[in-house]
């Protein structure tokens, strides 16, 4: 029994202390969950406080950006320069009112997207604001719009105009186009060519009546007299040489197509009988032409403008070569990819080097060697000319390079001027599709 009693009371003490522990622990955890309910509402108050902070900031930060948005719209709007801006879909989100004129955008309205392309019809500003976003780099072109519009008479008040746009890449594949009206200075350029043009057909005449004079003065006359008649006879033939000259540039200008005569050539023949036909200038010098091709070359091409090209090419070599060098005539055939529509294939280009051993050219007469009367650095002409050869040809008109550009140009290539690395001498390096021009 007595067993029984203490089993029983030590059963209810450790039941009590149970139940003690357990609400012990129950008031612990309300206090706890109390704790945590508190902070819980604080936190809860500081994030909103925080959030509506954040929200005045950007509010504020939001109407700043709209501020600047109207200050750069504004100075844009008066700007000399057409401005537009597209998104990555080509749709135009903005532009100033010098781009609304020269591109007669008038269906556009602020606010409101609309496909570039159903605003302005221009093939190459599509293809301009296409390559700056895939290349994300900065370009340039210059072509000539023709505006479009539905209206007759409106339509025949329209002029075209040569158009130079500069465009830049910006953010989500947004593009930016800076556009500048160039026809005002075109117009100007044709017209001083013109004016020359009409002045050196005026000239030929009086120039040619000079030469028949002084060559019937010189048979009269008795030396020494007769130099200074020589002298007026060289002077006037260059004065010639340099009409002939300005009126043939002006001429391919115009026109290249009518200007040429194509016909099937071989290379080699052609530029040996160039050289045959320098021959007295080369033999006081003892100069030799170094001519060089994988295989016999044919082109179709002009056989009297192409004898042009290289009768100034090498007679520059010439002029700055030194005594017994060799000027190196290399012709080779390179494949270049030629895209036609949506298919691409190959084409033949035929590259040919002319190099000397000179001087070369000095870092500031590259950029501009292919410029009308620009005639470079005298001192890149050889020293030890006679004073015949110095008066009758160092002299040049200076329109040389520029008329081998043009007829090179008007038969689908490029040439480009640069220094030799090994010979040092002057490098032309000429391009042009091999029997593609029909």
């Amino acid at each position: 029994m007595t067993t029984i009693l203490a089993f029983l009371l030590g059963l209810a003490l450790g039941l009590g202390f149970y139940f003690w522990q357990q609400r012990r622990l129950q008031q612990q955890l309300e206090k706890i969950l109390g704790s945590l309910h508190k902070d819980s509402s604080n936190i809860s108050l500081s994030i909103i406080s925080r959030l509506r902070r954040g929200v005045v900031l950007a509010n504020q930060h939001q109407e700043q950006l709209q501020k600047e948005l109207q200050i750069w719209q504004q100075l844009l709007e008066v700007a000399p320069l057409g401005y537009l801006q597209v998104d990555e879909e080509n749709q135009l989100l903005w532009c100033n009112e010098q781009a609304r004129q020269l591109l007669q955008i008038d269906r556009w309205q602020a606010g409101k997207l609309r496909l570039l392309l159903e605003l302005v019809r221009s093939y190459e500003l599509d293809q301009l604001i296409e390559t700056t976003r895939n290349q994300q780099q900065p370009r340039e072109e210059e072509w000539v719009f023709h505006p479009s519009c539905n209206d007759g008479v409106a339509m025949s008040k329209l002029r075209s105009l040569t158009l130079r746009a500069y465009s830049w890449p910006l953010p989500e594949q947004q593009v930016g186009v800076f556009v500048e009206n160039r026809q005002s200075l075109v117009d100007i350029t044709q017209s001083r060519k013109q004016w020359v043009s009409d002045l050196a057909h005026e000239l030929r005449t009086p120039l040619t009546s000079i030469h028949l004079v002084a060559e019937a003065l010189q048979q009269r006359l008795e030396p020494p007299a007769t130099r200074w008649v020589e002298k007026m006879l060289r002077e006037n033939e260059r004065l010639i040489n340099l009409v002939q000259d300005w009126l043939e540039l002006t001429q391919m200008e115009k026109d290249p197509s009518t200007s040429l005569t194509y016909q099937h050539l071989e290379l080699r023949p052609l530029v040996e009988s160039v050289w045959q036909s320098l021959e007295l200038l080369v033999k006081p010098h003892q100069l030799s032409l170094a001519y060089s091709e994988p295989e016999p070359i044919y082109l179709r091409a002009d056989q009297s403008r192409l004898t042009q090209v290289f009768l100034n090419l090498l007679d520059n070599s010439i002029k700055r070569s030194p005594p017994q060098a060799a000027i190196r005539v290399e012709v080779t055939r390179i494949e270049a990819a030629d895209k036609v529509g949506d298919e691409t294939g190959t084409q033949s280009i035929l590259q040919i080097d002319v190099i000397d051993s000179g001087t070369g050219f000095s870092e500031a007469d590259l950029p501009h060697v292919f410029e009308r009367f620009y005639r470079g650095d005298a001192s890149r002409r050889r020293q030890n000319v006679s004073e015949g050869e110095a008066v009758g040809r160092s002299q040049g008109s200076g329109l040389g390079l520029s008329i081998v550009q043009q007829i090179i140009q008007a038969h689908g290539g490029t040439i480009q001027s640069r220094n030799h690395p090994e010979t040092g001498g002057a490098w032309l390096q000429i391009l042009l599709p091999e029997a593609s021009i029909e």
